[in-house]
This record gives structure tokens, C-alpha cells and sequence, in this order.
């Protein structure tokens, strides 16, 4: 953890999947790693992958070209691996399996200086910055508290099925938005940004995770 309570994103699905959230097999590499340690790292993931950039002065991987999505083979995470290391300010790369597609929520926290730990669901991906679809709860939620704010937000059909898409797991996204609740009143956290959370019929897997703490 940075000086300034910036958590890695490595750093944060560690904390993510001791506390039983599922995210994505992978391994970080700290920046200067021999290539082939990576590959040879690598070996051990089910391709596609995916590589992102690692840096506490990046708030958005995205805006300086630090993910790498679809890697296929060695030579193509070789490359991928060696152009995110060269990015200003990178620490290191995070190499994962590549998540299927599902659909995408936001789930978030933040400490109010005047409510305290408050909790945030809405539609992810790039669809929260454009709609601004969210439900906000106090922490700590109950299952009925959950469900009410996944039901608040104008996208909510979306999760139980459209245009003949199998509804997603509900269940999954409840415990989810409990757990990331108990987690804003007891663990020191500021903020916490999972986005995108990839819902499917059965399941739910955090593809992103930002982590700031007190």
C-alpha cells in the first residue's frame, strides 16, 4: 500500500479474495521481471488473457493505454507486457485470465464524512459514467437492504432477463453488495471502486478493483 492509502489493484483483489470474492486468476510482476519468468508464470493461466498496468499516479488504466485485453499467446503477452512496463510511472503488470462477458454493475463505498460508510450499486462499465444509473445504501446493509437498492436503479430488468438473456444471479450480487457493506464499517476503507463486477446466470466475478483507505 502507497503512503497516500492507495491500494494496488493486486494488492486489492488479495484483500478481495481472502474475504471470499471471486475475481480472476492471475499473478502480478513487479516492473524490471525477466519476460520469461512471466511466460513461464503464465503457463499455468488459461488464455485469453488480459495485462494491466500497475500504478498509484493512474487512476484510469484505460486513459493511458495500460490494459491489454485478448492475449492469446506468449509472444503477444512478451510484447504486452514489455510496452506496459514502459509507461511512465508503472510498477509492475497484473496478468489475469480474461473474465466471459456477462453483464456489468458497479459496486462501491465511500466514508461520508457526515453519514459515515455508505454504499453505492449501479450499472457498470462505462454505463455509470454515462446514465449516472445508481442506488446508494448506509452501511451496513442487510439482504433486504440489498436487494432494494439493486431494484432502485432504472436498468434493474436488465438483471432479471431482457430479449430473452437469462436473468443473472441476484443471490450472487446481494452477498456481494453485504459483504462490500461489512467491509466499509470494519477494514479502515475510504473508498472502494469494483467496476466492472460481471454478473452471470450463475455467479459473479470482479474484473476491477480500486481501494483507497483511511
Amino acid at each position: 500500500m502507497e503512503r497516500s492509502g492507495i491500494v494496488l489493484e493486486h494488492e486489492a483483489k488479495a484483500i478481495l479474495r481472502k474475504k471470499g470474492f471471486s475475481v480472476p486468476r492471475g499473478f502480478y510482476a513487479e516492473k524490471g521481471t525477466p519476460l520469461s519468468d512471466i511466460v513461464k508464470r503464465a503457463s499455468i493461466l488459461s488464455y485469453p488473457l488480459v495485462a494491466k498496468v500497475s500504478s498509484s499516479k493512474r487512476a484510469s488504466k484505460t486513459d493511458v493505454g495500460g490494459v491489454r485485453l485478448g492475449i492469446n499467446d506468449r509472444e503477444t503477452l512478451r510484447r504486452s507486457v514489455t510496452e506496459l512496463f514502459e509507461i511512465k510511472d508503472s510498477k509492475g503488470v497484473l496478468i489475469e485470465e480474461m473474465a466471459p462477458g456477462g453483464l456489468e454493475v458497479i459496486v462501491g463505498g465511500v466514508m461520508d464524512d457526515q453519514f459515515g460508510p455508505i454504499v453505492m450499486f449501479g450499472l457498470g462499465g462505462i454505463f455509470v459514467e454515462i446514465f449516472r444509473d445508481v442506488a446508494f445504501g448506509l452501511a451496513p446493509l442487510k439482504k433486504e437492504n440489498a436487494l432494494w437498492m439493486i431494484r432502485q436503479i432504472k436498468a434493474y430488468p436488465l438483471l432479471k432477463g431482457y430479449r430473452g438473456r437469462l436473468p443473472v444471479d441476484t443471490d450472487a450480487l446481494i452477498d456481494i453488495l453485504v459483504s462490500v457493506s461489512e467491509m466499509m464499517v470494519t477494514d479502515n476503507i475510504k473508498e472502494l471502486d469494483l467496476n466492472p463486477i460481471i454478473l452471470y446466470p450463475k455467479g459473479a466475478i470482479i474484473v476491477d478493483a480500486k481501494m483507497k483507505m483511511v
